[in-house]
């Protein structure tokens, strides 16, 4: 596994049974570790900069069935069994809203950032 120079990668959670795209979530190699050892999903929460075990507050939890890796070895994928909703709103999934006008539409439908707006145009 080939982690970016701040030791973390790019991680998709998706519905075994599904397919659906539940959230994007980063890993270092403790929350890799983790995760294979436990059969649960753990990630790197990049705003508290700590391990993240999904589901230990709030229950909803991610039973890891399989853990692939891309073609480069640079982005994990958990096909998971999810306890409940993935994303921190409360929906089943974090991806819901739609880009308009070339990615130029804020999550939410709101105003986007300013990085935001900026890396969308470039």
């Amino acid at each position: 596994m080939c982690f970016g120079v701040d030791g973390l990668a790019p991680c998709v959670a998706q519905d075994a049974v599904s397919g659906e795209v539940l959230m994007l979530a980063y890993v270092n190699r403790e929350a890799l570790t983790a995760t294979l050892a436990t059969g649960e999903a753990h990630y790197w929460s990049r705003r508290r900069a700590e391990l993240w075990h999904k589901g230990a507050t709030s229950g909803n939890r991610q039973r890891v069935l399989a853990v692939r890796l891309d073609c480069d070895h640079d982005a994990v994928l958990y096909q998971v069994t999810p306890a409940g909703p993935a994303c921190h709103t409360g929906a089943v999934a974090c991806f819901r809203d739609a880009a308009s006008d070339g990615a130029s539409a804020a999550p939410g439908g709101g105003t986007p950032p300013p990085a935001y707006v900026a890396e969308s145009q470039a």
